[in-house]
């Protein structure tokens, strides 16, 4: 490890600063869980998202169908967020107090059949599943003309926000661009006016050519820890062809994407023992003229450290391991 003083580094592409404090660390072998993990079973019966049980959950929006019956299902969220139920989107309320009403779309894809499974071991052809569905319900929700912004996220573990085991993702479509998406796209622009380049694709060819960062590269994208990694062992996955939004991917990169993704999740989960952790997709609004200089990716976030009084105060996050030694220790696994 080259770092033995902590540093504040600054991510490029956000202008984002993240203090590298590794003398408050453990080492990456450390991370690994103290605990035994009990094995889950393929089945479990009081689980909602499991076959047999698909009463318990609002009729499927989508759905693929496999010799042995379902493969992946997306069903509206029995809790949702926001409602579809509104015709308009209006502003309300008195300066400076404003509201809108809560519309939007909020669905969970329910992943696979099989109670114990991950991204780690889900297997390419399921991956691929998951990506097609993805894109599928992305490119329908993009039609309805109230909506501006869809997320694709996914929460894994209890530290990450998950109530239900089953492997599942969701996707929330909302009436608008969230805040910190516009700080993202307003600092690529600002970015592109001065260079006339995309800032992330100026940082995937430098992470390419530095290497040290990098945890897989494949035909179509590249996996790494950012240089400014807000916490341990977060990575970034980006599409090499510059693209602003995730449902303009090519059919083949959508294979691929779905091999990086079991490959460095797979390494997460064994070198990490499956950790908690957030993944977002970050793509373009909707309506927004944004194609020149914002480039869509994915962002996985493990829930390793708590962020505290601090990270919360200032938006500083303190890292306690350098995304050089992460890279490592996930290289490693692959």
């Amino acid at each position: 490890m080259k770092e033995t003083f902590p540093e504040l580094r600054q991510e490029p592409c956000t202008k984002r600063w993240v203090i590298i404090s590794p003398r408050r660390a453990r080492r990456p072998h450390e991370f690994q869980k103290e605990e035994e993990k009990s094995s889950l079973p393929e089945w479990e019966a009081s689980c909602p998202f499991c076959p047999g049980n698909e009463d318990q959950t609002p009729p499927e929006v989508f759905s693929r169908w496999g010799e042995n019956g379902w493969l992946i299902r997306v069903v509206p969220n029995k809790f949702p967020a926001l409602s579809s139920d509104f015709n308009e989107v209006e502003i309300r309320g008195t300066d400076p107090f404003v509201s809108v009403p809560g519309v939007g779309v909020h669905e969970v894809v329910i992943e696979s059949p099989k109670h114990n499974l991950t991204w780690g071991n889900m297997g390419k052809e399921q991956m691929e599943q998951i990506i097609d569905c993805f894109l599928s319900r992305y490119r329908l929700l993009r039609e309805d003309k109230r909506l501006k912004y869809i997320c694709i996220f996914r929460n894994h573990g209890e530290k990450a926000g998950t109530s239900l085991i089953h492997p599942h993702s969701q996707i929330i479509a909302t009436p608008i661009v969230p805040e910190q998406l516009r700080n993202e796209i307003e600092e690529a622009r600002r970015y592109y006016d001065d260079r006339l380049r995309c800032a992330f694709c100026d940082v995937s060819k430098r992470e390419a050519e530095f290497k040290e960062r990098v945890v897989l590269e494949s035909q179509h994208f590249i996996a790494f820890t950012p240089f400014a990694s807000r916490m341990p062992f977060e990575i970034w996955i980006l599409p090499k062809r510059h693209n602003a939004s995730f449902d303009l991917m090519y059919d083949e990169e959508a294979k691929d994407l779905a091999d990086v993704i079991e490959k460095v999740f797979g390494a997460l989960l064994k070198g990490l023992d499956d950790p908690h952790y957030n993944v977002v997709f970050h793509s373009a609004p909707l309506r927004d003229s944004c194609e020149d200089y914002y480039h869509w990716h994915i962002e996985i976030l493990p829930r390793i450290t708590i962020q505290a009084g601090f990270e919360l105060g200032t938006g500083i996050y303190i890292n306690t391991t350098p995304p050089e030694e992460a890279a490592a220790k996930l290289r490693q696994f692959l």
